[in-house]
């Protein structure tokens, strides 16, 4: 192992060994950062090599593509003192790999059937045509609602996807501004097609929230039309 690495260990649970991996990144003086429980709140903290292997055997996890060491260990140090731990959507895991290859994934979540997929705005935009005309008010109200919570479940995945995917841009940049200085134009010109890559991404994500912004602005709407009309008939 190295530094900059995404290192694990094996951790128990329930009493029985090896059920779990916990992960950090090596920093290449003897600590780790990692989300780490010496308390009751998990926190991203900075501890020792021994801390965090508890004796076990520590891995390495095999990243093919990923950040330099510096930039690697650069994002775990931002995030020195996070206290926001989520077994499904920000575990050690996730932070890990984010700090390392700029994607928070938990590869035992999924082998697990357990991870978290993402919602597809298309759907909500099905529930608000389904609400539009459908001939029964009340019917037509619960479906406005769910898609009101679809189109918010949306609008929250597009934006942190956007958001990750500008640090990303400006991180891959760095890491080819980096290959130059050290004269690897093979590893810059590497980092500036992930970093085109991710700004395809990015414009196809911004266009898909322009569009949910459109559509929540017609299901506020139709769903005020509704109101307004189960409220005249209730009227009368």
């Amino acid at each position: 192992m190295a530094r900059g690495d995404q290192i694990y260990v094996m951790r128990p649970l329930m009493n029985m060994d090896g059920v779990y991996e916990h992960h950090g990144i090596d920093c290449g003086d003897g600590t780790v950062i990692h989300y780490y429980k010496g308390g009751e709140i998990a926190t991203v903290a900075r501890t020792s090599f021994e801390t965090f292997a508890r004796g076990s055997i520590v891995r390495v996890k095999p990243r093919p593509v990923s950040f330099v060491p510096d930039v690697a260990i650069e994002r775990a140090e931002s995030r020195l003192g996070e206290q926001q731990y989520n077994l499904l959507t920000n575990n050690c895991e996730h932070f890990a790999s984010w700090c390392k290859t700029g994607n928070p994934t938990s590869q035992q979540l999924d082998d697990y059937g357990v991870g978290l997929g993402t919602v597809n705005p298309l759907d909500s935009r099905r529930m608000v045509n389904t609400a539009s005309d459908s001939g029964n008010p009340v019917e037509a109200m619960e479906l406005f609602a769910k898609a009101f919570d679809s189109a918010a479940a949306a609008r929250g995945q597009l934006q942190t996807k956007i958001k990750q995917a500008q640090s990303e841009m400006e991180s891959w940049n760095r890491v080819a501004q980096e290959a130059l200085r050290r004269n690897r134009e093979d590893l810059a010109r590497g980092a500036l097609a992930r970093k085109v890559r991710i700004k395809k991404d990015l414009e196809q994500w911004e266009e898909q929230l322009r569009q949910l912004n459109l559509m929540q602005e017609t299901l506020a709407q139709n769903s005020l039309k509704l109101q307004q009309r189960m409220a005249f008939n209730g009227a009368n």
